[in-house]
Order: C-alpha cells, then sequence, then structure tokens
C-alpha cells in the first residue's frame, strides 16, 4: 500500500477523503457509472463547472478526485484568503501551461465570497480556455455568481449525504489501518495500541446528528476518541475507547444544524414556515420554527415575518391577527430568548389555525399594478382639497359630497378617470 499523503496532524475528515470515483459516497446522479461529468472525468475533457451543495456534501473531494485523475496542472485557491494579485500569479501560469499544451485547473472554494470586481478579472481566462474552472459554493450560484460568469460553467447540484453513506463513512473511518484510527493510535494517539468500541447504535446516532455532514461526524468522532486522557480497560488484558452515544452527544456540544443566516437555507427555512401556516398546518410551522430558533435565529425577525403574514395571508378573515401578531413581537423584544420561544409558537400555531384570506394581497398587487402602468394619473378635482382662493376658482373641491351628510351612502367617483370603476378587492367591505 502506497504511503499516506497526510501527517499525523492532519484531520481525520481530511485524511479519509476518497482518492478515486470508485470510493466516493453518494451523488450518483453526478458521478455515477454512466454519468456525463464522470465520462468527462475519465477523458480529461473537462468543462467548467460549479458544485452546488451544502457542506460535508463532497465538493472540494470531488474537486481533489478530479485533480488526481486528470492530468492538468491543478491549482486550488480559497476565495476567503485570495484575491485578484493571487489570482494574476495564477493566470501567468495558465498561459505558460497553455504554450505548454498543459491543461490548467483553478479550483476556488466558496467562490460565493468573491465580489464582482474579482470574478469578472475570472471571466476572460474562462471565456478563452486559458484555465478551466471548477467553484465551489454552498449558495445559490444564481445568486451569488456573476451571470457571465455562470453562463460559462456548468451548475452540478450536489445533494446532502444521507444517513446510510454517513454511517459507511464513519465505518471506513473506524476500520482504515492507514489514514484512519489504526493510523493514529500507530502514531501514539490517545488511545495508542488499543482499540475503539462502538455499536451500530451509536454509529447511527452520530450519523443522524450529522445532519448529511460528512466532515462534522468524522470530526466529531475523532474528537470523541482522542479526548479521552488515556486508553480505558474495554475487558482484561484489552486495551481501548468505549465511544457510546452520550459521549457523542457531548462531543457535538452543540447542534450542527444547518442554518446559515445569511445564505439561502435562512430563506428556505422562511419559505417553509410561512408557507406552513398558509397551508394551515400547525405542526409544520412548529417545526420550521423550531429549526430557526434552535439554530441561533433573531426571534425578533421571526416575528416580524409573523406581523407580515397577518395581513398577507390572513388579513381581513381576521383582523384580530395582526394584533397577536404585533403582540408577539413586542413579548419577544421584551424578553428575548430561549423564553420567547413558546410566544412565537403560540403565535405560528394562531396564524396556522385562522381562516385565510389574501384579498389584501391581491388587491394591494392589482392596484400597483395601475399605478407602473398608468403613472401619475391626476387626482379628480372634486376630490382635492382648497385652501387657498384660487385653487377653488380652479374648481378643486367642487361638487365634493361629505359622505357624512349622506349617511356614508354617497354616489361619488374617488379613482381617476381612466380607472372609473376599477375593482381591486372581490367585495366592498366596509369596517
Amino acid at each position: 500500500m502506497s504511503k499516506s499523503r497526510f501527517n499525523k496532524y492532519s484531520p481525520l475528515a481530511d485524511r479519509m477523503r476518497p482518492k478515486s470515483l470508485d470510493e466516493f459516497l453518494g451523488q450518483e446522479e453526478i458521478v455515477g457509472k454512466n454519468s456525463l461529468l464522470r465520462k468527462a472525468i475519465e477523458s480529461d475533457n473537462l468543462p467548467s463547472m460549479i458544485f452546488w451543495g451544502p457542506p460535508g456534501s463532497g465538493k472540494t473531494t470531488l474537486a481533489f478526485i478530479i485533480a488526481k485523475m486528470t492530468k492538468s496542472d491543478f491549482i486550488q485557491m480559497s476565495a476567503v484568503t485570495s484575491g485578484v494579485d493571487e489570482l494574476r500569479k495564477t493566470i501567468k501560469r495558465a498561459e505558460e501551461n497553455k504554450r505548454l499544451e498543459i491543461e490548467t485547473i483553478l479550483f476556488i472554494d466558496e467562490i460565493h465570497r468573491w465580489n464582482k470586481a474579482q470574478q469578472d478579472a475570472l471571466l476572460p481566462h474562462v471565456e478563452r480556455g486559458t484555465i478551466i474552472l471548477i467553484g465551489a459554493t454552498t449558495e445559490n450560484p444564481s445568486f451569488e455568481v456573476r451571470a457571465a460568469l455562470l453562463s460559462r460553467c456548468r451548475v452540478f447540484v450536489l445533494r446532502q449525504l444521507d444517513a446510510n453513506q454517513i454511517a459507511e463513512i464513519i465505518k471506513r473511518a473506524l476500520a482504515d489501518k492507514e489514514n484512519g484510527f489504526g493510523r493514529m493510535y500507530a502514531q501514539g494517539g490517545s488511545a495508542s495500541g488499543g482499540k475503539i468500541k462502538i455499536n451500530a447504535k451509536t454509529i447511527d446516532a452520530l450519523a443522524s446528528m450529522s445532519n448529511g455532514d460528512a466532515r462534522v461526524a468524522l470530526n466529531v468522532l475523532e474528537y470523541a476518541v482522542t479526548s479521552l486522557p488515556a486508553p480505558l480497560l474495554i475487558r482484561k488484558g484489552e486495551k481501548g475507547v468505549r465511544i457510546s452515544t452520550d459521549l457523542i452527544k457531548e462531543a457535538f456540544q452543540k447542534s450542527y444544524l444547518f442554518y446559515d443566516k445569511d445564505g439561502e437555507e435562512h430563506y428556505n427555512i422562511i419559505s417553509a414556515l410561512h408557507k406552513s401556516m398558509r397551508g394551515s398546518d400547525p405542526d409544520a410551522a412548529l417545526y420550521w420554527l423550531a429549526r430557526m430558533l434552535e439554530a441561533g435565529e433573531d426571534p425578533l425577525y421571526v416575528a416580524r415575518r409573523i406581523v407580515r403574514f397577518a395581513s398577507e395571508d390572513i388579513g381581513l378573515a381576521n383582523s384580530l391577527a395582526l394584533n397577536q401578531a404585533i403582540a408577539a413581537y413586542q413579548a419577544c423584544h421584551f424578553i428575548g430568548m430561549p423564553e420567547c420561544n413558546v410566544i412565537l409558537a403560540q403565535a405560528v400555531v394562531y396564524m396556522a389555525r385562522c381562516k385565510k384570506s389574501n384579498d389584501l394581497y391581491v388587491a394591494y398587487g392589482k392596484a400597483a399594478k395601475d399605478v407602473r402602468d398608468y403613472g401619475n394619473l391626476p387626482v379628480p378635482l372634486h376630490i382635492r382639497n382648497a385652501p387657498t382662493k384660487l385653487m377653488k376658482e380652479l374648481g378643486y373641491g367642487k361638487d365634493y359630497k361629505y359622505s357624512p351628510n349622506f349617511g356614508y351612502e354617497e354616489k361619488q367617483e374617488y379613482l381617476p378617470e381612466k380607472l372609473k370603476g376599477r375593482k381591486y378587492l372581490k367585495e366592498n367591505r366596509k369596517n
């Protein structure tokens, strides 16, 4: 077996990266036996591409596999720590490679962190084929990657790994004698010379808690093993460590819920909450609320969205909904988390159970469209105020019918002439 490329200080997640497509777990629709990307990798004929997927789904690993399988010069950059100056040096190297008829693959991790100017500097070199770009991002490239650059790349969507796949990765790490725990022990780990005892139930618990992130699973497992100060006696004459579910939970320290408050998942989950309330499903609404609050979302943000919901989706069907929403916001402002969680729970359940009406939302949309289509139509003269003599002479306020004098049943037009008779609401409700 070949010598490992990692030293003893490399994290377990790094040491256990698959080195070939056959070892790569998941993403069958992208790199399966008959997939277009796999054929492109095997034929060393790659397009520029963007890998989009959640943390720990294999974006960086897949890029490293491509580096190993192709004959190209593979250059890795991180959008967090590099900029235009480093890109210029890379392009200079790529241009020299091109003269030597060598392809250059530039892998940019977290490409969404590059700003407009940085991405624009990359564009002409991708367009001319000086480099083959592989970008990795956890954010929706439609929003975070420049349209001109995106149009020159293939986007591959990597899915979150399921618990069975995570469990298989954990088992590989436990069994691997070159880069897994056997190798660590051989170099003098905390349980040097011992064995790891972990049952299937604990592996499944770790896989489930890792929330589809292979890196999290391996990091937590490594911490759980190496944090023990000395080998434990599993049974007479046999040293090692026993990893329990409680130890795994302790190693997590906090919930590893994937919830980037500035990223796409933030908007996905608030959308799920809104649609669950709209669909009158209080149980689903409670779940999505808990997903946000347990991951550290600002409760006032959630409360503001509930206030909006009260008018957008309930509105005229129950005027008390807005009062409930505002009360929830004020209560959250008074006491904060974690005490305000039950207040928000009360609010979302109330909204979910309310009778719904989007009459206001639809009506306002129609009125706004007329504003955009017709521009600044003049206010009818009879409903204009006339504070000066000139205005009165010009007809301001002439023939206006004062509503109280007519029992609020007067017949007069309040809309501009071009919109006369326009109805935005389904029915004319009066307070």
